[in-house]
């Protein structure tokens, strides 16, 4: 069974960084696209970061453009989200995605997502 799994979230003063990671498993996510998302409460879910499945194209929110840096180590089935110069504003659960397609990706619309984790930035 395919499975994403989140880690690396936590509480962090703004101005802090903080790098989440998805772990893949359960079938081979290498030739995948994959990416992040976030939802604050009350607010929709927003794409955050994405790349493809060969690492060589990379697409940002412009929101978090120059703060955060999306990677993969595709021998570890595995994506990460370096997120820096933290504010309020990134407070939100965050989601890992995957998919086929990188515009299904940058569109919310992946095949496969993580159950999240929450990033919390205090001012």
């Amino acid at each position: 069974q395919e499975q994403l799994v989140e880690s690396g979230g936590g509480l962090v003063q703004a101005g802090g960084s903080l790098r989440l990671s998805c772990a893949a498993s359960g079938r081979t996510f290498s030739t995948y696209a994959m990416g992040w998302f976030r939802q604050a409460p009350g607010k929709e879910r927003e794409f955050v970061a994405a790349i493809s499945w060969g690492g060589g194209r990379t697409s940002y929110a412009d929101s978090v453009k120059g703060r955060f840096t999306i990677s993969r180590d595709t021998a570890k089935n595995t994506v990460s989200l370096q997120m820096n110069s933290l504010k309020p504003e990134d407070t939100a659960v965050y989601y890992c995605a995957a998919d086929t397609s990188m515009p299904r990706i940058v569109s919310s619309t992946a095949n496969y997502w993580g159950q999240g984790t929450q990033v919390t930035v205090s001012s």
